[in-house]
């Protein structure tokens, strides 16, 4: 089966890597992962294509979309609504995944309904659409107005809802009030995320050449676009810890962190603090590591469960999408909530301490199952379709 799978990412990475889990899970079949948002440098399995709109991406005011060097906003539009319509066209796709819309990403509409409509009307090859969304959706201007909308969108145009939570944790209609208005199914697949290789922990340990009572600490912040005030922070603290000549602080910054700020890391590294913009290998380095400092983002919040790995967690503070799974997640035992104020590096210093004498790895008993389970639904999804046996 030929899937096409829409995924615009416009600020961080994490859309991006959810969707590519699930590209990956998808083995089985052929997909083209068509993007439009900042450019991530990652390899593909073999059964993924991928096509690249041209890029836009939201300002760090989330007000506007703006361009790639400069280019005009409203050539950019032309130019993507028709390459998307083109992919469509040529590839005539079994189905079409897109990736939080209608739930989201609204200012991507101009390309998105134009394709909806066309294939509703048979302008163009006739595809099953279904949207994959992730746990928590961010509030809205005008909720009821966008409610709406997407309720009639969904049940003109969509087949079904793959909502990537597990709804012991979170359910979709905490942030989406009519989900009792939607007619087409609402499957809970479980979260999205890799787990650790088996022996990832001991081989990168010895890479790394740590004894076992060493320390290992990773800080991150996801895409790095807001991720600053943590990590600094997270170096701060790191030069007061009274185990430091036992410790190692190692920082991705994330690929989009400003270069001025990334700079500014990297010249305090030193024995015993390493700085990266990033590393492929990041769930070895979890599940290697005696601490993460993190925001809480899904996919980096799901590496964390999947990792076992002690957490302290600041959430991003423009929506209530992080700070409410990782508050979800701390009344489970899995992670410790960082506010604000607790960046200070002393105080920050000081729960470091705390959690570098924890030697347990938690089990929270969350389903973290979501991709290989998206990937049964679709083939059990064709299975109906077309009469043919699940394989």
């Amino acid at each position: 089966m030929k899937i096409v799978f829409y995924c615009q990412h416009v600020l961080g990475i994490g859309h991006f890597f959810r969707s590519l889990e699930i590209c990956r899970a998808l083995h089985r079949h052929q997909v083209i992962l068509v993007t439009g948002g900042p450019s991530v440098d990652v390899g593909l399995p073999g059964h993924v294509r991928k096509f690249r709109l041209p890029t836009l991406e939201m300002d760090r005011d989330f007000q506007e979309l703006h361009t790639d060097a400069g280019a005009d906003l409203d050539t950019v539009r032309r130019q993507r609504r028709e390459q998307l319509r083109g992919i469509l066209e040529a590839e005539k796709p079994d189905l079409l995944l897109i990736e939080l819309y209608p739930f989201g990403r609204k200012a991507f509409r101009f390309e998105i309904d134009p394709v909806l409509e066309d294939i509703a009307v048979g302008r163009l090859p006739g595809s099953s659409v279904v949207c994959s969304v992730r746990d928590i959706l961010v509030e809205k201007d005008q909720p009821q107005k966008h409610e709406t909308r997407t309720v009639g969108l969904l049940n003109r145009h969509f087949e079904a809802v793959l909502i990537h939570a597990d709804p012991k944790i979170v359910r979709l209609e905490e942030t989406f009030s009519r989900c009792h208005e939607i007619t087409i199914p609402l499957i809970y697949t479980g979260f999205v995320t890799p787990s650790p290789a088996p022996g990832a922990r001991q081989r990168l340990r010895a890479e790394l050449g740590l004894a076992d009572a060493d320390r290992l600490i990773v800080a991150s912040a996801g895409g790095g676009s807001v991720g600053a005030p943590l990590l600094d922070a997270a170096v701060g603290a790191f030069r007061l810890l009274t185990r430091r000549n036992t410790a190692r602080l190692q920082v991705f910054c994330g690929p989009f962190l400003p270069p001025e700020y990334f700079e500014r890391l990297r010249q305090a590294a030193a024995d015993g603090l390493q700085v990266a913009r990033f590393t492929p290998d990041f769930m070895s380095y979890l599940a290697a590591a005696d601490l993460s400092i993190s925001m809480g983002g899904y996919n980096t919040t799901m590496n964390l469960l999947a990792a076992r790995v002690p957490a302290l967690v600041w959430p991003f503070g423009q929506n209530r999408e992080q700070r409410l799974r990782a508050q979800r997640l701390q009344a489970l035992g899995a992670l410790r909530l960082l506010d604000d104020a607790e960046l200070e590096p002393s105080r920050l210093a000081a729960f470091m301490q705390q959690m570098l004498k924890r030697s347990e790895r938690s089990e929270p008993g969350v389903d973290l199952t979501g991709a290989p389970t998206t990937a049964a639904w679709v083939d059990g999804w064709r299975a109906r379709t077309e009469g043919e046996p699940a394989r």
